[in-house]
């Protein structure tokens, strides 16, 4: 009874962990379904002009407000967007601009399973989110940049990733600009005056975070299509070839996922360089790369699959929540490393897997009461941390062990199948690998994703008559116990492969005995095939 009260708590505290949302209060009576921003980009000055159409549709009958993120100016500044009209059916709607918040009043109540169209009209110098402003070789550029959640800068919106919409950009800018954005290209024409419309529209709902346009000069390419994937590249003309050549891996990468995880979810793959204030930025279908990345070396393709991975795992199936960043940043990390096996090798796997091992332990040391999801960070930026990235990839790699090849790939497809255009959290990922692994899992993501820190284990060993004893202690210093299987090396030879033993690891302190040993073996080490996150001292007995 005891352990079955003790796998029953640690379900418990996945659900509740699981179901803890941010602070943002969400609107649970009224869901986005569409946006379609309607932009005018200026040459001489910094102000845009905007149309947001909403589509919108009412869960709940009564409602009387509609409120959505958006910037205004504080104090008389010169920054922040200042709302002009909102429109409904024709007609005007009263509305507030207050506290980064446009509050508007409905004439009459919407009722459960009504939609609407609602009008906004705005104009405005962005802070952030839209960067304007001169690219690497002093030509001007506009670029989105929305992560975390900075969409609302400049677009009126929910601005969280609860909430995904499809979306579409119509983009009025002077000529000499060509514009990419989410989705398939829907037109492109010249105006009046040199200037230039150009049509974009996502089909796929997506969060806010990753609803952007890019304007510049361009160079393009259109490469061939990839499992019925249109790959395309969007770099400065002064880096036509050395951005061809860098994004060349593209295409694998995509073929690759699309076979192992499932289909792209996307309508086209653009690889951009931009302006993002980040290395990558994984704008659904548009991935942002700062302008510096793009050498011609081919030096970036991890960071290159690092972000087309966030089409099926951030961008596709969405975190519902900021505090599970790590079903997004996790899963590209470590699918990464994935295809660095199945490209490169598994020594090139094991070798990113062995320096991200030594980041979170450096990473703990700094901050000993952090785990996975920590609910304790409200600045989203800070989620932006070791444990979101390499500890997640490294709980990935030990699942996919743990549960064994065919169970976990099983798995993530039958995730990335339920979830694809959807939200998930932690709960709902739990919940799918343990129907895929008929296994119950709630100790696993209890100890690695809500509790900080990982094994330190001092061990040794010793050999007489056959008989190897091992023993091994768990020294952390924070009170915590884990759980693992140890896999043991012993070499029986100088050369040739080890035999490897696992060592069910549950006690504090557990001692095992292994038969018919050579009795000179050259060695015996601990995880040899480098499958557990931990710090390690294993030494031969000394005889006394």
């Amino acid at each position: 009874m005891k352990r079955v009260l003790l796998l029953l708590s640690c379900v418990m505290l996945i659900w509740c962990a699981s179901s803890r949302g941010d602070d943002y209060p969400r609107k649970t009576a009224l869901d986005v379904l569409h946006y379609r921003f309607e932009l005018e980009l200026f040459d001489d000055r910094e102000v845009i002009s905007g149309a947001a159409l909403l589509d919108i549709a009412f869960r709940e009958g009564g409602v009387g407000e509609i409120v959505l993120d958006l910037v205004g100016r504080a104090d008389g500044g010169a920054m922040g967007m200042v709302v002009s009209a909102v429109i409904h059916a024709g007609e005007p709607l009263d509305f507030e601009q207050a506290d980064n918040k446009v509050q508007i009043r409905l004439r009459d109540p919407a009722g459960p399973g009504e939609k609407r169209r609602f009008e906004v009209l705005y104009l405005g110098k962005p802070a952030a989110g839209l960067l304007i402003g001169d690219n690497m070789h002093g030509e001007r550029t506009f670029f989105g940049d929305n992560w975390p959640n900075r969409a609302h800068h400049w677009l009126p919106t929910i601005d969280h990733p609860y909430d995904k919409a499809t979306c579409e950009f119509v983009v009025t800018a002077p000529e000499r600009y060509q514009v990419v954005s989410n989705g398939a290209m829907i037109e492109e024409t010249n105006l009046a005056g040199r200037r230039r419309l150009t049509h974009w529209r996502e089909s796929v709902p997506i969060p806010t975070y990753c609803m952007v346009i890019g304007a510049a000069p361009f160079a393009i390419r259109y490469g061939a299509e990839v499992v019925g994937v249109p790959i395309q590249t969007w770099v400065f003309p002064q880096s036509r070839e050395a951005g061809f050549d860098d994004f060349a891996c593209a295409g694998r990468v995509v073929g690759f996922f699309s076979s192992r995880v499932g289909p792209f979810p996307f309508e086209k793959l653009a690889n951009v360089q931009s302006r993002t204030l980040y290395g990558g930025s994984e704008n659904a279908s548009a991935i942002f790369y700062n302008e510096r990345t793009v050498t011609g070396r081919g030096e970036r393709e991890d960071l290159i699959t690092h972000e087309i991975v966030h089409q099926w795992f951030g961008d596709s199936v969405t975190e519902g929540d900021w505090h599970h960043l790590w079903l997004s940043e996790g899963f590209a990390t470590y699918f990464t490393h994935v295809f660095n096996e199945f490209t490169h090798g598994r020594d090139r796997m094991v070798k990113g897997l062995q320096k991200d091992r030594e980041r979170v332990i450096a990473y703990y040391r700094r901050h000993p009461d952090s785990p996975i999801i920590d609910t304790s960070i409200s600045d989203l930026n800070a989620l932006l941390n070791t444990n979101s990235y390499e500890k997640a990839g490294w709980v990935l790699h030990m699942l996919r062990h743990l549960v064994g090849e065919e169970a976990f790939w099983a798995g993530i497809r039958a995730y990335y199948r339920e979830f694809r255009d959807r939200n998930a959290m932690t709960v709902d990922f739990q919940r799918v690998m343990e129907k895929a692994s008929g296994q119950d899992l709630g100790w696993f993501f209890r100890q690695w994703l809500l509790q900080p820190g990982q094994p330190r284990l001092a061990g040794s060993w010793s050999l007489e008559d056959g008989t190897l004893r091992v023993t091994i202690s768990q020294i952390q210093n924070n009170n915590t116990l884990f759980r693992f299987p140890l896999e043991i090396g012993i070499h029986e030879s100088a050369v040739g492969s080890p035999r490897i033993e696992v060592l069910d690891i549950d006690e504090k302190s557990n001692e095992f005995v292994i038969e018919k040993v050579n009795n000179t073996p050259a060695s015996v080490v601990l995880d040899p095939r480098c499958r557990l996150l931990m710090e390690a001292e294993f030494r031969r007995k000394e005889r006394r």
